[in-house]
């Protein structure tokens, strides 16, 4: 499938290739030739070979924000949707206040604060990620929550972990499964977005997202070194949203 071609270039693309991302070969700008079958960029380095390490850092970073994003809505979302609901209601109030803020925003405080920090733009984006994922895990689990069988679950003293592992955990897993694609769809843009604005790790780098931000300047004299890495993460973003949406509709047709 496209998202797992793309992953993979990602993942491998370093070993696909022993030139130096950092090294300059031709002129700015050169155009598409035998030895540079994308081209030079900005200062004369290979777009091929920067295209074949710029995808890894990107889909790190969108990975492990989604993971960490996931894992706290998972646990809030679904702890404040089985619990009372004056204690739920406060608990989203109070991760409401980071959703006030606009995301780019709120990623930029926190990525600036520690200038040349992968990890700072790992959390930022999970932080980003965490308001509207916890509010549609909450929904799932409250809906669920409500249907007869957990209510007959909780008459009959079943204990909360069990009722959430055995009743309300296998009722959400396709909503779940969703909104994971949706998190690591949103992840790519941000992560995406934080390399094009120079968050994180910076030049001379590859990123993908940077690359764009980069190279824009001489789009008319090559426009490979903007145009592949933009289509690489427009082709991942849309393949894993498929993918995701494919995958809770299976679990949800085996409930």
């Amino acid at each position: 499938m496209l998202a797992i071609g793309v992953a993979v270039l990602a993942l491998f693309g370093p070993l696909l290739t022993s030139g130096s991302p950092t090294e300059q070969r031709s002129l700015p700008f050169e155009p598409a030739t035998g030895p540079l079958p994308l081209g030079s960029d900005e200062i004369g380095r290979d777009v091929l070979v920067r295209v074949l390490h710029g995808g890894l850092p990107v889909l790190v970073l969108a990975m492990g924000s989604t993971l960490l994003a996931s894992a706290i809505s998972v646990v809030v979302g679904l702890a404040t949707g089985l619990a009372e609901r004056r204690a739920s209601e406060l608990t989203v109030r109070i991760i409401d206040v980071v959703g006030v803020a606009p995301p780019l925003l709120l990623m930029l405080i926190i990525a600036t604060g520690f200038p040349g920090s992968d990890l700072a733009v790992l959390v930022a984006v999970a932080l980003v990620c965490v308001p509207f994922s916890v509010r549609v895990v909450r929904a799932a689990a409250r809906q669920v929550s409500a249907l007869g069988f957990v209510e007959i679950a909780r008459a009959r003293g079943d204990r909360w972990w069990s009722v959430l592992r055995h009743d309300v955990l296998p009722a959400v897993s396709g909503t779940l499964v969703a909104e994971l694609g949706i998190r690591f769809t949103a992840a790519i843009h941000l992560t995406a977005t934080a390399g094009f604005l120079g968050l994180g790790r910076g030049a001379p780098a590859a990123n993908w997202g940077r690359m764009v931000n980069e190279n824009f300047p001489g789009m008319a004299l090559n426009p490979w070194p903007v145009l592949v890495p933009a289509l690489l993460l427009v082709m991942f973003a849309v393949s894993v949203n498929l993918l995701a949406d494919e995958a809770a509709h299976r679990i949800g047709g085996r409930r």
